[in-house]
């Protein structure tokens, strides 16, 4: 089924505007500057309100950065996963474009993270991957997210003795990966049905997403990106001192993942930070425990993912030099 000439047009036209140089140019000096908006304010915050993570145990602070770090690179090979083959980016400018994402969220509000992204993936050389297909797995990433905090979240609301209705809360977040889950192995299958590929997105839907041999990989990749951020997240609440258990690094990490799906929130990391704080307090944890554990955690992931974008932009332009010299 072919659009309609203005409806194509239009397309065609906001296509073109996304591949040019001015528009590039002006995203990536977004970026940066929503980098050094980032980075201004948490100075600011730091200096105000202290490092929390001043008095921590070192070694242990160290161990929860490697698992942070650790994290970061098995999201990125999952998510490598659900491009085709032939225009796969690497690993290292998956990880930077997801480092960058969240060194920005600092600033950004919720969902601009997805434009860092993209912006981010294109600026590398082996991206060869055109911008709806950026897109594409960046939808994908998201609903295995949900998927891969499934068992985390069911495991948290079923150790858990709170109330019922932050359980029921996790519960749901429980569900809704279910429901990811189902709608990536199904989104391949579309064109199976003759009302539904009928329509071109569809059918290009079904060619472009990831088989589900492929998504299962990814899956795996990405469900253990997750549990490296639960333990790094229990390694610091051992670092800080804090009574804590595995359960309740569960119940931070699926109520600062739950509030990241927000259409529209004041700024990522501020929203991830304070919904986490939120259900601490709710499981027992006192206040100024809570906030001092979700602004340390949030801190911590934010500088990983800096070195994360460091260390890929270092092996970016190793590789630039490489091919300039040959």
């Amino acid at each position: 089924m072919r659009l309609p000439r203005p409806r194509q047009q239009s397309l065609e036209r906001a296509l073109a505007l996304s591949r040019s140089k001015p528009l590039r140019i002006a995203l990536t000096a977004c970026v940066s500057l929503g980098g050094l908006a980032a980075a201004a304010l948490s100075v600011r915050h730091f200096v105000s309100g202290g490092w929390p993570l001043g008095h921590a145990d070192p070694y242990l602070v160290a161990a929860a950065a490697v698992l942070f770090l650790a994290a970061y690179a098995s999201k990125a090979f999952g998510w490598k996963r659900l491009f085709a083959r032939d225009v796969r980016p690497s690993a290292p400018a998956l990880a930077a474009a997801t480092g960058a994402a969240t060194v920005t969220g600092v600033a950004l509000p919720g969902r601009f993270d997805d434009i860092v992204r993209i912006t981010v993936v294109r600026r590398f050389r082996t991206s060869k991957a055109g911008f709806p297909a950026i897109c594409l797995s960046i939808v994908l990433v998201g609903f295995l997210d949900s998927a891969a905090l499934t068992p985390l979240a069911s495991v948290a609301a079923g150790l858990t003795d709170m109330s019922a209705w932050p359980r029921a809360g996790i519960a749901v977040v429980a569900a809704a990966g279910i429901g990811s889950a189902a709608i990536v192995i199904a989104m391949p299958r579309l064109e199976r049905s003759r009302r539904l590929a009928r329509f071109r997105i569809v059918r290009w839907l079904a060619s472009h997403s990831a088989g589900t041999r492929e998504a299962a990989k990814a899956w795996l990749f990405i469900a253990g990106s997750w549990s490296l951020r639960a333990a790094a997240l229990y390694v610091l609440f051992l670092a800080l001192g804090l009574e804590a258990s595995f359960v309740l690094a569960l119940l931070f990490l699926c109520a600062s993942a739950a509030s990241a799906a927000l259409p529209v929130a004041p700024a990522g990391q501020a929203t991830q930070a304070g919904a986490g704080a939120a259900i601490l307090v709710v499981a027992g944890v006192g206040a100024p425990s809570a906030v001092a554990f979700a602004v340390a955690a949030q801190g911590l992931i934010v500088l990983t993912g800096a070195v994360v974008v460091l260390l890929a932009s270092a092996w970016e332009a190793r590789g630039r030099l490489i091919a300039v010299a040959r």
